[in-house]
């Protein structure tokens, strides 16, 4: 087809208005992100596909395949407008009574709402819903509201038209002020300025420079920038677009890991679409400007969120960093002048160009500027993506849109920053989300995992998860971090095996200043962060780990006797049943009692058993 114009981009957006606001027909919208499409989305969507067109109902309901809602435990996950009527855990069973009540004859199904778990309460509004109602979206402003492989849909909702702005009625030095304008900072993890570091880019001379996304992913519990690929793919184009204009770059990249197979599918869908549209290419909406982006697929190295080593994986390099200065933005990829953002941070930038650097600089605070997004999961009844603005306090996040924790059980802590980051615990959970507020109570923000951890949790043994984690994704170029974070774990799994000693605390200590202050990148400069933070907060669970070799939180298998108490059994029998051994021994009325010889200590007994009777 012919290459657009901005006047095409109008009348695109006007065709698709009725569509976007859902006001020419009824509009099943549901979930199609990866969670969902895990828990049988694609089955229910078959199923509501055929159920309409039997019910001859198919010329006024649609069906729309969204990317991911947000709301990802409570998936398959279907929104009907108008009415923003919220359907959560469908199954195929569940459609032919939800066409029947809600499409035919206009009667909502009340057994299939969201049900508070504060509240007990049915809830049928998606936006009465607390998860969704305390929340800001603006990196997440088309969540579960387009078809992500329908770029008409894209446009509908204001797509382009920023970078059509800065393309046609900016200078690169307007468009890296505005920038600045904005508080806009990276949301990968560093919280650099944007807009400063696009300007260092800039001001480098050279013809050739490049543009990078970094879609490399791989804290545990992050899905914050999978989800936006997978529901959103062109604003992060978009936003790759006005930076390339702002440094005058003519060739883009996005680093994804291969882990993500559908955030890679509909990227491509989203390229092809905007190549065709002339969106990218040569003289983009007939700008005389050029820009290209491909595709880079990561081997799932955690360092290569690094960016130094992102670009030697690129490349065609192993991926390791290498010491700085030079800085990428004079001497990156290629040697080449390059800036490098995280899928968040451009996803932001598009809105930016359209409403000005102040509208978004006039939510957060006054270091923190706009929103960000979180991967909220771990101990906490509503799992999934939650953007509120910086300023938030995490009791917020955790209680009001998180649902509090389950099974009433009391919060212990919220780990923030990934591996790198650190555990806060509850007397800070109070702590507005900013990225000054987070490193003062010893964690840090990062790209936005936030893991909530309830009573039960071994901070121990939480450490050592995480310490496990980073020594494993370890690049092994510099020693501290190599040899430092090995022996860190070493230490850590002696002290959850029950052989720890009195001197193994100050060894922590010691040992994580040295590769905090010693290793290369930030992976070795922030991995000990887990264990500082721990040792900081829950010193307590350490000591009685090494001196009484007992664990607390009953986590640490090495350390549990798996006998039953016979003042707390209620003698119900559920540790007798569950057990998969045979080695607990139980008749009504009586005692439990367990054989130590045929326990493998699975902990099966302890999780079934309500009453805390087994220790």
């Amino acid at each position: 087809m012919a290459k657009l114009s901005v006047n095409d981009l109008e009348k695109i957006k006007s065709d698709s208005a009725p569509a976007i606001a859902f006001q020419d027909r009824t509009y099943c919208l549901i979930c199609g992100g990866t969670g969902c499409h895990a828990t049988g989305s694609i089955a229910v969507k078959t199923a509501l596909e055929q159920e309409i067109e039997a019910k001859g109902i198919a010329d006024r309901v649609k069906v729309v395949e969204t990317g991911c809602n947000g709301f990802c435990a409570m998936g398959p996950l279907l929104v009907v407008h108008p009415g923003d009527i919220f359907y959560q855990k469908l199954t195929a069973d569940d459609i032919p009574e939800l066409v029947e009540s809600q499409l035919v004859k206009g009667q909502t199904v009340e057994r299939l709402f969201y049900k508070d778990p504060v509240s007990k309460q049915r809830i049928a509004s998606q936006n009465d819903i607390p998860f969704f109602a305390h929340q800001m979206p603006r990196a997440l402003r088309n969540k579960g509201l387009i078809n992500p492989e329908d770029i008409n849909d894209y446009i509908g909702r204001d797509g382009y038209f920023g970078a059509a702005r800065a393309l046609f009625e900016m200078t690169p030095e307007e468009i890296t002020e505005q920038m600045k304008i904005s508080g806009l900072r990276g949301r990968g993890g560093a919280g650099f300025p944007t807009g400063v570091k696009w300007d260092f880019a800039r001001k480098s001379g050279g013809a050739v420079k490049f543009v990078l996304c970094n879609a490399d992913e791989g804290d545990p519990g992050a899905f914050m920038d999978r989800s936006i690929l997978e529901a959103d793919p062109h604003a992060v184009l978009e936003g790759m677009i006005v930076a390339a204009k702002a440094i005058a770059s003519n060739q883009g990249y996005i680093y994804v890991r291969t882990e993500y197979p559908l955030a890679v599918r509909r990227l491509g869908i989203a390229i092809d679409q905007a190549k065709e549209y002339g969106l990218l290419g040569e003289n983009i909406l007939g700008s005389g400007f050029d820009f290209n982006i491909d595709i880079y697929q990561g081997a799932g190295a955690f360092v290569c969120g690094e960016e130094t080593a992102l670009m030697r994986s690129i490349e065609g390099r192993r991926g390791m960093p290498r010491p700085r200065p030079p800085f990428p933005a004079h001497k990156g990829l290629w040697d080449k002048p390059t800036i490098l953002n995280n899928v968040e941070t451009f996803a932001n930038v598009p809105q930016i160009m359209l409403q000005g650097g102040a509208w978004y600089a006039s939510v957060g605070t006054e270091t923190s500027k706009g929103t960000k997004v979180f991967a909220l999961s771990g101990d906490v009844n509503n799992i999934g993506l939650v953007e509120v603005p910086m300023g938030t306090p995490l009791r917020k996040i955790v209680y009001d849109i998180g649902g509090g924790i389950p099974k009433k059980k009391k919060f212990k802590a919220v780990q923030l920053g990934g591996p790198s980051g650190g555990c806060i615990p509850e007397q800070f959970i109070d702590t507005p989300v900013d990225f000054e507020a987070i490193v003062k109570v010893g964690a840090i923000m990062g790209s936005g995992g936030a893991i909530v951890m309830d009573e039960n949790t071994c901070m121990v043994d939480m450490a050592r998860f995480f310490m496990e984690f980073v020594q494993d994704e370890s690049c092994g170029k510099c020693t501290p971090c190599r040899e430092g974070t090995r022996r860190l774990l070493q230490v850590l799994e002696k002290i959850c095996e029950g052989h720890g000693k009195p001197e193994d605390i100050q060894i922590l200590e010691e040992l994580s200043d040295v590769i905090r202050s010693a290793s290369l990148c930030g992976l070795g400069q922030t991995g000990p962060n887990p264990v500082l933070s721990t040792l900081r907060y829950f010193k307590d669970e350490y000591n009685a780990h090494i001196y009484e070799k007992r664990c607390p939180a009953k986590r640490c298998v090495a350390l549990l006797k798996f006998e039953v108490d016979p003042d707390v059994c209620t003698k119900c029998g559920a540790c007798f049943r569950a057990c998969p051994t045979e080695a607990i021994a139980w008749k009504k009325k009586e005692v439990a009692r367990i054989d130590k010889e045929k326990c493998i200590q699975c902990m099966t007994c302890f999780e079934k058993c309500k009453f805390d009777a087994i220790s």
